[in-house]
């Protein structure tokens, strides 16, 4: 068990992705649990502390009890967590002269168990504005860049370790190999955490959770709820009915197609329920993002409800919430990280809902379901299907959403995908889909002057959806895609691509 205390940093989720990626198992906590009482429960072989957006010298900065500087857990500072480890301890930190973000050169000074096996020199990521002027009693520095004196330092005695820049993202090219040695030098740590355990504990633990009650659970035909109504069939078996709602905003033909795959995959209860006006009535000129999103969340559990009230004695709502849906929508698991966006299946959810949750995803990132999926035996096809948005396309649609927008966006998007398949990058690439702008463009076509929508392509490369980079398609390919969208659907005269890396943006429009 290793613990991480979220500091706020948009990305401390993949200091649990890392973690988990050397089979040891973590949780993320927000300061005010890790008392020390917590401890002495869980007793975790070492402490990770995130970094975050505060100063340490903020009112509101975020803080933990700094017992457990003891001695006793080893502890990782990183960034905002060395710095506060540092203070806490009687050292120093001031604002920087120049903030250091992005690349720099890691020049590693002291032999430190931390840095056992990585190059001399090596390439690492900084995103601070504050520097430690000035470390503890029994500190020393152990690495260094040209802009930060402090880039690491360490109290070997104390079992205390610290970062100034990032380990977790990949622009830190040693950066797997210094939390490998964390884990494993420092906290020896063992690698029996797997997909396969993490399988036979959830069901058990939803066995215990549900008992002989019964339980429904939304089914879109997309991995996580797919994966998510496996685990929860293989626990209670017929006592799970599967939902699957028609919001009148899918992909083309996908409603029939999810039809045919599921009943004949799954040995599950599933029903189809065909809710289009119920969504698209309330929808109507709305065009703020997150009205849109509270929207389709709400009539989502309405039509849950009216749904279960035809199941006798439902008490549960199976979901397939992941980390990223719960960092992006709320501060995770009550820290002080940023709200960027509300999913539907969280931000979304009534305050009245009558049905209890049961999320068994909820601490895994996308890579891993598909794990999981292929564990418990989940259709290759299921599997590998790209991420789609549970507010389907009316977040992909700028704006009003009409039957005759939603009806154009079908049609390009399906040429879209027929084209990524057909290039063979449908499992190469994250996510590819097509948004439509509320906004028109003159064209040319056949001698005529037009005045048509435009289609913005959008294909992505990522690992988790935490971070995300666009894809670099060969242009024949969007050649073709463009080509196509513009012949084929009616109403269309321009094709633009997305080049846009998450951050600075999001991979959903919306």
């Amino acid at each position: 068990m290793i613990l991480i205390i979220d500091f706020g940093s948009q990305f401390n989720q993949l200091i649990a992705r890392r973690v988990r990626e050397h089979q040891v198992y973590c949780q993320i906590i927000p300061p005010a649990m890790l008392t020390e009482e917590y401890i002495r429960e869980v007793k975790p072989e070492g402490i990770i502390l995130s970094g975050g957006p505060s100063s340490i010298y903020g009112q509101d900065s975020p803080k933990v009890n700094p017992f457990i500087f003891n001695g006793e857990v080893p502890v990782l500072g990183i960034c905002y967590g060395l710095q506060f480890m540092v203070h806490a301890l009687g050292g120093k930190v001031q604002r920087s002269e120049k903030r250091e973000y992005g690349f720099a050169e890691l020049s590693i000074s002291t032999h430190s168990d931390l840095f056992q096996g990585i190059d001399q020199k090596t390439q690492c990521w900084m995103s601070h504005g504050d520097s430690i002027s000035e470390l503890p009693k029994g500190f020393t520095i152990t690495a260094s860049t040209d802009n930060t004196r402090v880039a690491a330092a360490s109290n070997p005695e104390k079992n205390l370790y610290g970062l100034q820049f990032h380990p977790e993202v990949d622009h830190t090219l040693m950066g797997r190999e210094i939390l490998s040695n964390f884990l494993f030098r420092i906290c020896s740590c063992k690698q029996n955490w797997t997909m396969k355990s993490f399988a036979q504990n959830t069901i058990e633990d939803i066995r215990k959770t549900i008992g002989d009650k019964k339980a429904i659970l939304g089914l879109s035909g997309g991995v996580d709820s797919s994966v998510a109504a496996l685990l929860i069939h293989k626990a209670i078996g017929k006592n799970l009915t599967c939902i699957y709602v028609d919001n009148g905003l899918m992909r083309k033909n996908e409603s029939k197609i999810l039809k045919e795959t599921l009943t004949r995959h799954l040995d599950m209860n599933i029903r189809f329920v065909n809710a289009a006006d119920d969504f698209l009535t309330p929808l109507k000129d709305v065009t703020d993002p997150e009205k849109k999103r509270k929207i389709i969340g709400n009539v989502f559990i309405n039509v849950f409800d009216k749904e279960a009230s035809r199941i006798k004695d439902a008490e549960f709502l199976g979901q397939g919430t992941l980390y990223p849906d719960i960092i992006e929508s709320q501060s995770a698991f009550g820290g002080p990280s940023d709200v960027i966006k509300s999913h539907h299946n969280v931000g979304g959810l009534p305050e009245n809902m009558k049905l209890k949750l049961v999320e068994p995803l909820k601490y895994l990132f996308k890579d891993e379901v598909r794990q999981l999926g292929a564990e418990i035996g989940l259709p290759d096809d299921l599997v590998w299907r790209q991420p789609f948005p549970g507010p389907g396309l009316g977040i992909r649609i700028m704006g009003a959403i009409t039957r005759e927008r939603l009806d154009v966006l079908r049609e390009a998007d399906a040429v879209l995908l027929d084209e990524i398949k057909k290039a063979g990058y449908y499992k190469k690439v994250w996510q590819s889909f097509a948004v439509l702008l509320p906004i028109k463009s003159v064209g040319v076509m056949g001698d005529q002057r037009t005045y048509e929508n435009t289609i913005v392509i959008r294909a992505v490369t990522s690992k988790d959806a935490m971070t995300a980079d666009w894809a670099k398609l060969p242009y024949e390919v969007l050649g073709r895609i463009s080509n196509r969208i513009i012949n084929e659907v009616n109403g269309v005269n321009r094709v633009t691509y997305d080049i846009t890396s998450k951050p600075p943006g999001t991979i959903e429009w919306e």
